[in-house]
């Protein structure tokens, strides 16, 4: 059993008979009255995003849960085909379970969470920063490398971001998955 004390960005725990993970959380000390763990958490059977308020105190129970890198093999409208590199286990996900999948491309590697104890996927996430090529965005102008303006572009997972004049396509660069903010171009 734990506290709200041990709140952390990412803490799996049983709460109404469902698994649900902290998205974010806030401790908030007021003047009048208890203390209070302000959250967002997600539910890891729906995907359902709910804010919610805790006592400061209340006792959850944590759920033990572990990692496993898994690779992007294909998807099937909205099931997307996931495979373990060390013993060739295939999984299926739903689209709504894993976090940043328009940066995922055929062939990436995805970290999946799995509940210990029953051996469940519950949700996956895409690494905080990817390398993806430029599919499509209008042409750089020579001398457009002096000022911050950004223009749209189209990378070949499908996500559209703002990147700097300068880039072309046929470019790579580097991706903030978390912000989906373009980092740097890849210079090979």
């Amino acid at each position: 059993m734990a506290t709200t004390a041990d709140f952390r960005n990412g803490l799996c725990f049983n709460y109404n008979g469902d698994p649900w993970k902290i998205v974010s959380f806030l401790h908030v000390k007021p003047g009048k009255g208890p203390a209070f763990v302000r959250t967002k958490i997600r539910n890891l059977n729906t995907g359902r995003l709910l804010e919610n308020t805790f006592t400061s105190g209340i006792k959850i129970d944590v759920i033990r849960v572990e990692n496993r890198k898994y690779q992007f093999l294909y998807s099937e409208n909205n099931d997307y085909h996931l495979m373990n590199n060390e013993d060739y286990e295939q999984i299926m996900m739903q689209k709504d379970f894993i976090e940043g999948v328009e940066f995922l491309k055929e062939g990436g590697i995805i970290e999946v969470l799995f509940h210990a104890d029953e051996g469940m996927p519950l949700s996956a996430q895409v690494p905080s920063h990817v390398v993806l090529e430029i599919t499509f965005t209008e042409p750089g102008v020579k001398g457009n490398t002096a000022t911050n303006a950004t223009k749209p572009a189209t990378t070949e997972s499908g996500a559209v971001i703002n990147v700097p004049l300068f880039i072309n396509e046929g470019d790579k660069i580097k991706i903030d998955t978390e912000k989906g903010a373009y980092i740097e171009r890849i210079k090979e």
